[in-house]
């Protein structure tokens, strides 16, 4: 199928992720998420951590389950603080939130035994961040072969575990802070 112009389905060089989950965010727009009251990352550190996702919290930043992940063990390192932009965090949480990414990288290895990852931050919404108002920074671990047909010609991105099963297994890993 295409448009007037021919463009979906034309080869080229992208591969591409489709996301549809992230519509929610999309529909709601950013205005959803600008208040504490109202953003998920300022939200979860006061539920437990099963309800939340959490598997780990640290002084000024928590490790969180991405709620759609693009795989299994999607983790996401959350300031605390309610702040947008990697530049307005302090020294000392850019510190813990880089040791967080590696002790992430580390026990997800350990758990899940990836051969690669992708870490990221989507800064603004014209960066393509869906809460664009709370800095998070994404870890996603990467096995060969995980992008397969599935997504493409079943709309249908298969992943093989629970998210309480995940939580589990990256929480009783992490090591003690």
């Amino acid at each position: 199928m295409t448009d007037e112009f021919e463009l979906t389905g034309v080869p080229d060089a992208f591969q591409r992720l489709w996301t549809p989950h992230r519509m929610a965010y999309v529909k709601g727009g950013q205005d959803q998420f600008k208040g504490k009251d109202e953003c998920p990352f300022c939200v979860a550190p006061g539920r437990t951590d099963e309800e939340s996702l959490i598997v780990y919290r640290g002084k000024f930043n928590y490790v969180v389950l991405n709620l759609f992940p693009y795989n299994p063990g999607h983790l996401l390192i959350c300031p605390y603080r309610h702040v947008p932009d990697y530049t307005d965090i302090t020294v000392e949480e850019t510190a813990e939130f880089a040791e967080l990414t590696q002790t992430a990288m580390r026990v997800l290895r350990k758990v899940a035994n990836p051969t690669g990852f992708n870490l990221g931050m989507n800064q603004g919404v014209t960066g393509g961040a869906g809460v664009a108002a709370h800095l998070h920074q994404h870890v996603v671990p990467r096995w060969g072969g995980d992008g397969n047909f599935l997504p493409i010609i079943a709309q249908t991105k298969a992943i093989t575990q629970t998210l309480d099963e995940v939580r589990q297994q990256v929480a009783q890993a992490w090591p003690a802070g």
